[in-house]
C-alpha cells in the first residue's frame, strides 16, 4: 500500500521531522515486519535520518550544506536553484527502515526528515510499506 501526504516548507532551506506522519502510514499498512520506503518525487528536496532530539544538529546540517554548495556560486544551471538540485542529490531522494511490531525500527535519537532546499513550497512524500 502506498501513502502520500502534503508536507508545506516555510523556508527556503529546512530540515522537517515527518517521523510520524510515515509512522501513520505504518499503522495504516497493518504490516507487523517489513520495510518502509520513504520517497521524496521532487529533484530539489530529500530525505534523511537524522537526530531529532536537538535541533542544532539540523541548524548544523542546513549550515554546513550551504556551505558546501552556496546558493550563488555561478552555476550553469540558471533558474536560482541549482544548488537546492545538487544539494538534494547529495542527501537523496529516498530512505528505507526497518518495520517491526508495526512501528519503524528507528534509534532512539533519530527521526526521518524531510529537506527542503527550494521552498517555501508544499510538496508530498510516498510510503510505500510492505
Amino acid at each position: 500500500m502506498i501513502s502520500e501526504f502534503a508536507v508545506k516548507s516555510a523556508k527556503r532551506v529546512e530540515l522537517i521531522d515527518v517521523t510520524k506522519q510515515v509512522q501513520s502510514a505504518v499503522a495504516k499498512s497493518k504490516v507487523m515486519e517489513g520495510l518502509c520506503i520513504v520517497y521524496c518525487p521532487h529533484t530539489t528536496a530529500a530525505i534523511t535520518i537524522n537526530e531529532n532530539a536537538d535541533p542544532a544538529v539540523q541548524t548544523d546540517i542546513i549550515e554546513k550544506l550551504n556551505e558546501l554548495v552556496p546558493p550563488d556560486a555561478g552555476y550553469s544551471h540558471t533558474e536560482g536553484n541549482a544548488d537546492a538540485h545538487i544539494k538534494a542529490a547529495v542527501i537523496g531522494n529516498c530512505r528505507v527502515v526497518l518495520v517491526r511490531g508495526g512501528k519503524l525500527l528507528l534509534g532512539a535519537w533519530e527521526g526521518i526528515f524531510f529537506c527542503e532546499f527550494d521552498g517555501p513550497r508544499e510538496r508530498r512524500l510516498l510510503v510505500l510499506v510492505k
